[in-house]
């Protein structure tokens, strides 16, 4: 008789492949993002306080970083060192957002201010969730 042992798996909220979920999740928010920030730069700029000009290099940035997510999520299998660049990434983002926050690089508003580091704070979150679910594959 052969006997074989599995590891019980968890319910997760995100799913049967919570790494593939939060790396989904990822692009989606990115990908909303830089649509926002390319379709709507002229109008953030007055509400965050960051020109035009920056808002759509943003947005043009983080389309193609969704892109790249949703590929890496798209991978079978998900490979463990994208993952890590990933996550790299959005810890460079976070870093970087609230770098320019300190340092006034730009003229943020109130709401701006609130803005960058809300969003540094969700992109901290995913890579803590990719890290996360990368250690429990």
């Amino acid at each position: 008789m052969t006997t074989t042992t599995s590891r019980p798996r968890t319910p997760s909220l995100l799913g049967a492949d919570p790494l593939r979920t939060a790396l989904r999740l990822d692009a989606v928010v990115s990908g909303a993002n830089g649509l926002a920030y390319l379709a709507a730069a002229p109008l953030l700029a007055d509400l965050l306080g960051v020109p035009a000009g920056a808002l759509r290099g943003l947005g043009g940035f983080l389309l193609v970083f969704a892109a790249g997510v949703a590929l890496v999520a798209a991978g079978r299998p998900v490979r463990a060192g994208a993952v890590e660049v990933v996550a790299g990434g959005n810890l460079l983002w976070t870093a970087g957002s609230v770098a320019a926050v300190v340092a006034g690089r730009f003229d943020l508003t109130t709401a701006g201010t609130v803005w960058v580091l809300l969003q540094a704070a969700v992109v901290a979150g995913f890579a803590a969730l990719q890290l996360a679910t990368l250690r429990t594959r």
